[in-house]
């Protein structure tokens, strides 16, 4: 089954602990045989890349939340253990808790008016700090998942407005744009002959030539083709490409396009033998540039914090 979000997780983080005093992750491993969870939605990682676990992620948020309304307690590092309140609770015979749940107690709500009194970052639960505005979202999810998923919309958001622009650029310019993204991928370093636009009349089937070390030892050739969306690449269009290298007596070259391949060109490409052609696609070409700068600058940057538990177990006596 997939991962429970984390208010599904609130009730049995609370029953678990209300047994006796249980470590984080021993709720974790706990829950997630309750739940079936395979062995990859038990490894599955949080798409910010830290080495956390979604599951260990939202048991940690469910645990933070109930703390907030005083369900539970943390009597010591990474151990949780329900109070008399939280007894109370699972006594009553509730069969879910939520973020409705969580609004009758005024640890809670005294909680998210805080958050919305600051005007900086708020820690939450000491062990990481986000947006204040991210609470008042908790029925979206946890406030890492809920900043992992709002940038990857912005990214896709992104990447289209990048292929719009890129469909309607000038093609000396595009080709200009292709040859700056190789740059910053790192070939030809400095050298500076590293890049250089060929699109000109007699070009001979190639729109660029950039060295793939800094000396200039060997050569990349470049075929760049604005094309609509829906106006797929196909086999005949890369095998002209394949001939063009051929007449520039070279073994490596790369085909970008603003739209996509069809499978056949992949299949030809990618079985050429002794010469090397890459097929770069839309999504391929805007992810690049997203990636390596081009075109695009940091509108904004947010940081998330953690306690440095280091730092003050240096210091306890």
């Amino acid at each position: 089954m997939a991962i429970p979000d984390y208010q599904t997780l609130m009730l049995p983080v609370l029953r678990l602990s209300a047994e006796r005093p249980r470590q984080i992750r021993e709720i974790t491993d706990e829950i997630s045989h309750q739940y079936s969870l395979t062995d990859d939605e038990r490894t599955q990682e949080l798409p910010s890349g830290r080495g956390v676990t979604v599951v260990h992620s939202r048991v940690s948020w469910a645990k933070t939340y109930l703390k907030q309304a005083r369900l539970v307690s943390q009597p010591r590092r990474g151990v949780v253990e329900a109070t008399t309140e939280g007894r109370t609770l699972l006594a009553s015979g509730i069969t879910a808790i939520n973020g409705a749940t969580l609004e009758r107690y005024p640890g809670f709500v005294a909680f998210k008016a805080r958050s919305r009194a600051d005007t900086a970052p708020g820690e939450i639960d000491g062990d990481v700090t986000i947006a204040p505005s991210m609470i008042e979202q908790v029925s979206a999810g946890p406030p890492e998942e809920v900043i992992d998923r709002a940038a990857r919309e912005y990214d896709t958001e992104l990447r289209s407005d990048l292929l719009d622009r890129l469909r309607l650029a000038d093609p000396a310019f595009f080709e200009k744009i292709v040859v700056d993204i190789m740059l910053a991928m790192g070939y030809g370093g400095t050298h500076r002959d590293a890049g250089r636009r060929l699109g000109r009349s007699g070009d001979g089937g190639v729109d660029g030539v950039i060295s793939e070390d800094r000396l200039g030892l060997d050569r990349i050739y470049l075929r760049a083709k604005r094309h609509a969306a829906d106006n797929v690449v196909g086999r005949p269009t890369i095998q002209a490409f394949v001939g063009a290298l051929h007449g520039q007596a070279a073994h490596k070259g790369v085909f970008i396009t603003t739209s996509s391949f069809s499978r056949e060109a992949s299949d030809y490409a990618s079985g050429l033998g002794n010469m090397r052609v890459i097929l770069i696609d839309g999504a391929t070409l805007s992810g690049l540039m997203i990636d390596h700068d081009v075109g695009v600058r940091i509108q904004r940057t947010v940081a998330l914090k953690r306690i440095d538990l280091d730092y003050f177990e240096d210091g306890e006596a």
